[in-house]
């Protein structure tokens, strides 16, 4: 007997399924291209919290998730034997001049009381001397202590792991058994879209790269839109773009070009490290720019969890609680403007 099918084995769909498991229920994944087919098996990987300020549901729920990450990702660890790189390393912004600096300071003050205490935003001098922090134009930096990092296909194999040591491998076909969570990214906004008047959400393009560079004790860089992200195995990743009009999702062109060297202008560190891959993939976008998360409208027994685009990997360990909790025990704690009915 199978509690729940999970149709997509990408972030959302593969921790649902382990939230789900972890809750004693019998589940199966399916997925007919594999793990991280799409967008979750990139290689970026930042886990970064929104600002401070003007505070909602969409970022306490994120702060929540958050917070989880290190006992969820460790937990996930442990059944697989995976590494998935999860680091709360924390990250630098550069403060680009008097006004920003205002700004970060009443951020500072925002983040005690918002953060709970469980971590810092804070303004620091700038070191111009120090190779991991990028050029300031107010000489000042944003350290916050609550971003973390992990690499999305470690992630995700860990994830294959922990359920296969369950007894739950990722299948190419099967039939639906017991409740069913649509967890299908870009695909699944696309069969949605198809049956309304207008667009439940797309596909925005992304693309990264790799470069060949041991900066692993560092934290995150936040940098004029570029996430510098380094990486426990030696690499560090950078990203990304964010295309609305593309033919082939999985192509780089000059766009990454352009995000390499904007890499390599803020930090100079990056300036001969070898790119050793390009990346590029569609990332799911609802249109209420939040996660999409429930019930399924008029198909009783179906839900629905889409909608990452760039933040799936923080809101993962929160969105996992989220579903196991509404699937299995009828408890829908789904914050306001998350629900399914504001992207249709």
């Amino acid at each position: 007997m199978v509690d729940i099918t999970v149709r997509g084995a990408g972030i959302f769909g593969l921790s649902t399924a382990w939230a789900c498991i972890q809750k004693g229920a019998a589940v199966q994944v399916v997925d007919p291209f594999g793990a991280g087919a799409g967008s979750s098996g990139g290689v970026v990987g930042a886990l970064a919290p929104h600002v401070p300020e003007n505070w909602n549901a969409k970022k306490a729920f994120q702060l929540d998730s958050l917070l989880m990450a290190e006992t969820f990702w460790a937990g996930v660890q442990s059944a697989s034997g995976v590494d998935p790189g999860y680091v709360r390393s924390g990250r630098l912004q550069p403060v680009a001049g008097q006004t920003a600096l205002d700004l970060a300071h009443a951020r500072a003050q925002q983040a005690e009381t918002l953060w709970q205490g469980k971590a810092v935003w804070s303004v620091e001098k700038s070191d111009p001397q120090a190779d991991w922090i990028p050029q300031s134009e107010s000489g000042w930096v944003i350290r916050d202590t609550l971003s973390a990092l992990l690499h999305p296909r470690r992630a995700v194999a860990a994830l294959v792991a922990a359920l296969k040591a369950r007894g739950v491998p990722v299948m190419a076909k099967a039939p639906d058994r017991g409740k069913v969570l649509w967890a299908t990214g870009v695909s699944g906004l696309e069969a949605l879209t198809a049956g309304h008047g207008r667009a439940v959400g797309n596909g925005v393009k992304g693309q990264a790269a790799v470069f060949a560079l041991d900066a692993r004790a560092q934290p995150q860089l936040f940098v004029d839109g570029l996430h510098i992200i380094p990486h426990a195995d030696g690499t560090v990743a950078v990203g990304s773009t964010s295309e609305r009009d593309y033919s082939d999702p999985a192509a780089t062109d000059h766009q990454l070009d352009a995000v390499i060297a904007k890499a390599r202008s803020a930090l100079p560190v990056l300036q001969h490290a070898q790119v050793i891959e390009r990346w590029a993939g569609a990332r799911p976008r609802a249109r209420s720019r939040a996660p999409m998360l429930g019930h399924w409208p008029d198909r009783p027994g179906h839900f629905i969890a889409n909608g990452g685009f760039k933040i799936g990997f923080g809101m993962a360990p929160k969105i996992a609680q989220t579903m196991a909790d509404l699937m299995l025990d009828g408890n829908d704690s789904i914050p306001d403007g998350f629900e399914v009915s504001a992207s249709l």
